[in-house]
This record gives structure tokens, sequence and C-alpha cells, in this order.
């Protein structure tokens, strides 16, 4: 019989040649690694990782140029929404683990408490939650 598959939205990261840590990622939001694989080197080519059951991928960027890490182009990314059950406790934790609050949370009319980081690979992450 077939593992049951649920859709769902997948985000892949793209890092710089090179990266050989990820720990931010488990220290900052209680990541957990499930698939790991480097290179020669010793350098991540491949990360598979959950938060909360959500699944996502860091994949070193490719040399064709289709995919970058944000430091390749000036800071240029994705922001990755993470909604989270307590926005303030969860920015704290990153900012101790390395991440650069580049938007405080705050209070919207339309319901969200919302806040911006930027991680130490240069990916931004919009933290959410519902209020």
């Amino acid at each position: 019989m077939a593992p049951l598959v649920k859709t769902a939205f997948v985000p892949m990261l793209a890092i710089a040649h090179g990266t050989t840590s990820l720990a931010f990622y488990k220290s900052a939001f209680g990541a957990t690694e499930t698939k790991h694989l480097t290179n020669d080197d010793g350098s991540i080519h491949v990360s598979e990782m959950f938060i909360d059951g959500a699944m996502f991928h860091f994949h070193e960027e490719s040399w064709d140029g289709s995919s970058f890490a944000p430091s390749t182009y000036n800071g240029v990314t994705t922001i990755i929404g993470l909604m989270v059950a307590d926005v303030d406790a969860v920015m704290a934790r990153a900012v101790a683990a390395g991440a650069i609050v580049k938007s405080p949370a705050q209070s919207y009319d339309y319901g969200y408490r919302q806040g911006e980081l930027v991680d130490p690979l240069g990916h931004r992450w919009l933290i959410e939650q519902v209020i």
C-alpha cells in the first residue's frame, strides 16, 4: 500500500555554496532535520526540515542560475510566512539565535499580529499569528 500523501506547500530555500550549518533554524524555530545530504567538502547540498509538522527544504543554489541564495543578489529573497501561536516568543527566540528584526511585531486591523525577521543566511521570515 502506498503511503498517504497530503497536499502541502513545501518551500525550498536556496543556500550559498559552502554553507555548513543550519543550526539557526533548530534553535530559533525548533526545526527538526529529517534528511541531510552533504557535498564532498562537507557543505550542505540538501536538507529537509520540519517546524511543527510543516515541511521545508534547503538546497544549495544551482550552478545554472535558476535558484540563488539571498547573498547572491544583495539580499533578494522571497518572504516565508510562519504562522505560530505566539509571535513575540518566536521572534525573541529567533533574535537570540541570530536573526535581525526587519519589522517589530505589531497587531493589525485585519486580525493578524506580525513581525519580520532576516535569518543569518539572509532569508526573510514573516512571523504571524491570528489575533
